[in-house]
């Protein structure tokens, strides 16, 4: 049999052999590729004074710190060989991100933007369309006004180097934020952020007094200029949906000079079920100097091989050991929990933020100024809140689960105190009074070949908390981002669609979100998997 070369019809060239047409055709998309990338370097330069035009801003593909510095962030292997951005932009000044903001539009790629790189679902640094990032790192400044109490912090410092700055300046102010101190402040404020006095003084977000935003059309704006909608709407909703935020002016608080902290660890054989389930009745309702969260996990297995749960109750308390001491004692405290003075270790505030960042107290503060994480690995998690006791026989449940994955994590952190005195309505954060504690749920795994298992495993434990947690909806925190909820269909999301997820996290929050959403960015030009929608025409919502 005769073989003919395969040919294909170009117009105005008649029939030409298919190699020559797929040659072409690399050809031309090759060039259209590179002509994109040198219209958008032009694009980014002619936005810039000559003063702003500098050589470390923008990296391409091609350049030899672009992975490095893509990797630094990356929190979770998972993602590790995600799709890479066309340029990465380390912005020295918000000149830069105004470029990179402007020249995105104009060129169709999108935004990602990157603080800290803690989002769980890596949605600050991957995406599966052409796309750049934006990494704040450069822009971490943290200037303090003690007399007055606040400062401004740099959208890409992270919460170590918060509490250090504070730390130099002041022993008798911090700020209520996360005890992870790699964590970006840029996502922990704009989401809600909690942390060891949350229960003395709400969230880093109910603390967030202005901010600078350059917005959808490249402009800056600040709390007068965006006005109340969207200030209210970055303070819990997520920053990310609505453009890029360089600098957070918060309202530092003040801690005593002596705080106290203890860890009180018991195994199921030792009573842990009976002082769990009075936990659960008493830890929103603790004075709100008293914050006792609850860590439980899977410790190594005895000398007999057999697994078993530890649950440890760990304590901020802001005061000394003998009145903490007092308040546990009393009939509406925890004194089934047995706590005495030499369980009590007295320190600075700022040695309890070493504490449970798991440090020593005695090290030095610059430890808390490294922004690299001591071990990455694959990892999955998820949120629920509770508002009614877990029976006994539901622990019973959860336990038998656990000890299924020896690297599982589940974290309780009880509410009430000055948190039920805010309206859910306040800011988008919508879990307040009512709520008795929040649970993260935490899987760390160091093999790619396990991850479905270990996945699979986290979602079963999911369904089995179902019974006992919030519903209508089952709520979830945000910045415990967890795409199992729902994500969106890229830019083209429906209000019901994006509902399904959105309710979870800001409950009836969720609508006037997406009002202003419509309202500032009506293009839908900053969205991810899980960003605000906008209200199609002839929606109502």
């Amino acid at each position: 049999m005769q073989h003919y070369p395969l040919k294909m019809m170009i117009p105005g060239s008649g029939m030409v052999p298919l190699k020559l047409f797929l040659f072409l055709s690399l050809s031309v998309c090759f060039s259209a590729s590179n002509s994109t990338k040198e219209s958008f370097l032009q694009c980014f330069s002619s936005h810039l004074r000559p003063s702003n035009i500098t050589s470390d801003v923008i990296f391409s593909q091609n350049s030899s710190q672009y992975l490095s510095l893509l990797q630094s962030s990356i929190r979770n292997l998972r993602f590790l060989n995600a799709s890479k951005p066309q340029y990465l932009i380390t912005p020295y000044s918000e000149a830069h991100i105004q470029a990179a903001v402007i020249c995105s539009k104009e060129h169709g790629l999108h935004v990602r933007v990157r603080s800290g790189g803690h989002d769980y679902e890596g949605l600050s640094y991957i995406s599966d369309v052409p796309f750049i990032i934006i990494d704040l790192f450069q822009m971490r400044s943290i200037s303090l006004d003690i007399k007055n109490e606040y400062a401004w912090v740099g959208g890409g410092a992270t919460l170590g180097e918060l509490y250090y700055s504070i730390a130099g300046s002041s022993n008798l102010h911090g700020f209520p934020a996360g005890s992870c101190p790699t964590v970006g402040v840029g996502g922990h404020f704009s989401g809600g952020g909690f942390g060891t006095i949350f229960r003395k003084y709400g969230l880093a977000a109910d603390n967030v007094i202005d901010a600078k935003i350059v917005d959808v059309n490249g402009n800056i704006l600040d709390t007068k200029s965006m006005g109340e909608d969207l200030f209210w709407a970055i303070r819990g909703g997520g920053a990310q949906s609505f453009g890029v935020i360089f600098s957070w002016k918060i309202k530092l608080v003040r801690v005593p000079p002596t705080v106290t902290v203890f860890s009180i660890r018991k195994r199921l054989e030792q009573g842990a079920t009976k002082l769990l389930h009075k936990w659960q009745t008493v830890a929103d309702k603790l004075h709100q100097d008293l914050f006792i969260h609850v860590v439980m996990g899977v410790p190594s297995a005895n000398s007999k091989g057999n697994k078993t749960v530890r649950v440890s109750f760990d304590c901020l308390f802001l005061g000394t050991a003998e009145r903490l001491l007092s308040l546990l004692q009393q009939p509406d405290g925890f004194p089934e929990l047995g706590v005495t003075r030499d369980n009590c270790t007295e320190m600075s505030w700022i040695q309890s933020v070493l504490y449970f960042a798991g440090f020593s107290i005695t090290e030095s503060l610059d430890v808390l100024l490294n922004r690299t994480m001591s071990s990455t690995q694959f990892s999955k998690a998820k949120s629920d809140h509770v508002k009614e006791p877990i029976p006994e026989s539901g622990l019973e449940g959860l336990y038998k689960m656990l000890v299924e994955e020896k690297n599982s994590i589940l974290i309780l952190t009880p509410y009430g105190g000055r948190m039920s005195q805010i309206s859910s309505s306040e800011i988008p954060f919508p879990h307040r009074s009512g709520n008795l504690y929040g649970i993260q749920y935490i899987l760390d795994w160091a093999a790619a070949e396990e991850t479905e298992k270990h996945l699979g495993w986290m979602r079963r434990l999911y369904k089995y908390m179902e019974p006992y947690v919030s519903n209508s909806p089952r709520a979830a925190y945000f910045n415990y981002r967890d795409l199992d909820l729902g994500r969106n269909n890229k830019r083209h999301t429906s209000y019901a669609q994006a509902a399904v997820w959105g309710f979870k996290y800001f409950n009836n929050n969720f609508k006037r979100l997406v009002r202003v959403k419509t309202s500032t960015d009506p293009d839908n030009f900053f969205w991810n998997e899980q960003s605000i929608p906008v209200l199609q025409s002839g929606s109502t919502k």
